[in-house]
C-alpha cells in the first residue's frame, strides 16, 4: 500500500515525464526536419532560431534522461517493492522488467547526454555527431517514459 506522499510523488513524476517527452519530441521534429552536414554546423549555429532549437533539444534530452533514470525509475521500483540500488543496478532491474530495452543502451545514452552538455560549444563536428546520435535515441527515452507512465497509471488505479 502506497502512502499519500508516494502516490503524489509518482503522479508528479508521471505528469512531468509526459510533458518532458512531449516537448522533447516536438523539438526533435523541428530540429531534424531538414538534414544538414557537419560542414554546415558552424554557419547554422549563427542562426538564432536554429541555435535555440539546438539548446532546447540538448536541455530536453538531458532533462528527460535525468528524470527517468535518476528520479522516476527508483521511485517506481520502490513503489512496486523492487530493490533499489545503484543506477546500474536499477537499469539492469528495469531491463529485466521490460522498462528499458537495454541497460547498456541506456548507459550509452547517459554518456551521450554528458557529451552534449559538456562538449556543446566546442568542435562543431563533434556537436553534429552527438546531435544526430541523440536524435536516434529519442525513441529509447520515449519507450522508457511510456512504460513508466503506463505502469504508474495501472499501479495507481489498483491502490
Amino acid at each position: 500500500m502506497l502512502s499519500d506522499g508516494e502516490k503524489a510523488r509518482l503522479q508528479m513524476l508521471q505528469e512531468t515525464a509526459n510533458l518532458e517527452l512531449l516537448h522533447l519530441q516536438q523539438t526533435n521534429q523541428r530540429l531534424f526536419a531538414l538534414l544538414w552536414v557537419p560542414e554546415e554546423m558552424a554557419s547554422k549555429m549563427q542562426d538564432i532560431d536554429f541555435a535555440e532549437r539546438v539548446d532546447a533539444f540538448v536541455a530536453r534530452f538531458g532533462r528527460l534522461q535525468d528524470l527517468l533514470g535518476d528520479k522516476y525509475l527508483p521511485a517506481w521500483l520502490r513503489a512496486v517493492q523492487e530493490p533499489v540500488g545503484t543506477a546500474l543496478e536499477n537499469l539492469d532491474r528495469a531491463e529485466k522488467l521490460g522498462l528499458v530495452q537495454s541497460a547498456d543502451a541506456w548507459v550509452a545514452v547517459r554518456k551521450l547526454r554528458n557529451q552534449l552538455v559538456h562538449e556543446y560549444v566546442g568542435r562543431m563536428d563533434i556537436l553534429h555527431e552527438a546531435l544526430f546520435q541523440a536524435n536516434k535515441q529519442v525513441n529509447l527515452l520515449a519507450f522508457t517514459a511510456n512504460e513508466l507512465i503506463a505502469r504508474t497509471t495501472r499501479l495507481l488505479e489498483t491502490e
